[in-house]
């Protein structure tokens, strides 16, 4: 098995082939988040777990020369790259040609009362790019822990903090988050 370290530091420095052996090494850990990022998604979602980790794939080709500095920061940039493949995604499909933001409802589906209602990832988002203005790093904290489905530890690792600041930071950042997305919630429901 090849070394995760040594292969990020060969893609850092642009050498062919690098990438391509790396996503097979961190393959297992990289379906674990997409599924967890799927988790909150519609049943009928046109990405599936594999197309996901494809998707960040053909963007990773993409992302110039970079300076990752171990696994748990790698894991970081695949989890924000998934989740701006499934933000684009909802937005394409809410600016759709049929309905544009209209509700689409089929007539079975309007018999049945979902038990849980489906996160608003544009929302979530907006309201995680908003926090990022103000405080990037529990923005980034986030992220690692509820998108990309790092532990403390691993996210402590990837930001170069201490596992307390971690701690610290999800415990706002999630308060923050929480009453952001209720102020933009259509109040009365």
């Amino acid at each position: 098995m090849h070394d995760v370290t040594s292969l990020l530091e060969a893609w850092g420095r642009g050498e062919d082939g690098a990438l391509q052996q790396l996503i097979p090494v961190v393959y297992d850990e990289l379906r674990k988040i997409a599924r967890r990022q799927m988790a909150g998604e519609r049943p009928s979602h046109t990405l599936q777990t594999t197309a996901l980790i494809h998707e960040v794939y053909v963007r990773l080709v993409d992302v110039p020369s970079t300076s990752i500095r171990n696994r748990a920061h790698f894991l970081a940039l695949c989890a924000r790259l998934m989740r701006n493949v499934l933000v684009d995604f909802a937005r394409a499909r809410r600016y759709d040609k049929r309905g544009g933001g209209a509700l689409h409802v089929e007539l079975d589906e309007a018999l049945h009362v979902s038990p849980a209602p489906q996160a608003d990832l544009i929302g979530i988002d907006d309201a995680l790019k908003q926090l990022a203005v103000f405080d990037p790093r529990k923005s980034q904290v986030v992220e690692l822990r509820f998108f990309g489905g790092l532990s403390v530890e691993e996210t402590a690792a990837a930001l170069d903090v201490s596992r307390e600041t971690v701690l610290r930071d999800w415990k706002f950042a999630k308060a923050w988050l929480l009453r952001e997305l209720d102020n933009r919630a259509p109040h009365g429901r």
